[in-house]
């Protein structure tokens, strides 16, 4: 069951859900607003293939990290594929997992806020990582602080937590 705006009011009342830095502002009626934080990941262009198996990593040569200062902005061409962060730490306890879902006014733009792996495990206490593409024509903007996507949250039917690589990042891994 996805929870309403009473029910996520009373899940992060109840600690069951945490949002970090919170704005009830940011409650809508069945998702929570999150903003763009300022570091993001650019990759570089190679023509060296990588092999997608279970335990691939990104060279490091493949990436290099960007923290944008307080009235910076990021320029993302067409057809260009940044990892960005958001700006809140979503905590969950073991009876609520989660979904990032981009923004239709953003979308129509043709930014894809959250490419894949939308799910927010229970047991998750960490900033999301976020896989921005500019599918559009033209370069877009992006804004830290910018209301970028929404998470969207259920009960779960038993009390599990994720005990994954990424369960408490704080920032930007791959």
């Amino acid at each position: 069951m996805m929870l309403s705006r009473l029910d996520i009011l009373k899940a992060i009342k109840k600690k069951g859900i945490g949002i970090t830095p919170f704005d009830k502002s940011c409650v809508g009626a069945v998702s929570y607003d999150l903003h763009l934080g300022s570091e993001f990941m650019l990759f570089r262009k190679h023509g060296r293939a990588i092999f997608v198996k279970e335990d691939t990593i990104l060279p490091k040569n493949h990436a290099r990290k960007v923290v944008l200062g307080p009235h910076e902005v990021l320029h993302l061409k067409p057809q260009q594929f940044v990892l960005g962060v958001t700006k809140e730490k979503i905590k969950l306890s073991g009876k609520y997992a989660g979904r990032i879902e981009g923004r239709s006014r953003f979308a129509r733009l043709g930014l894809m806020v959250h490419i894949s792996s939308s799910l927010i495990q229970p047991g998750s206490n960490n900033v999301q990582v976020l896989e921005i593409v500019n599918l559009s024509t033209v370069p877009l903007i992006l804004k830290p602080g910018t209301r970028i996507c929404q998470v969207t949250f259920f009960e779960t039917s038993g009390d599990e937590k994720y005990a994954g690589k990424f369960r408490l990042q704080s920032g930007i891994r791959v």
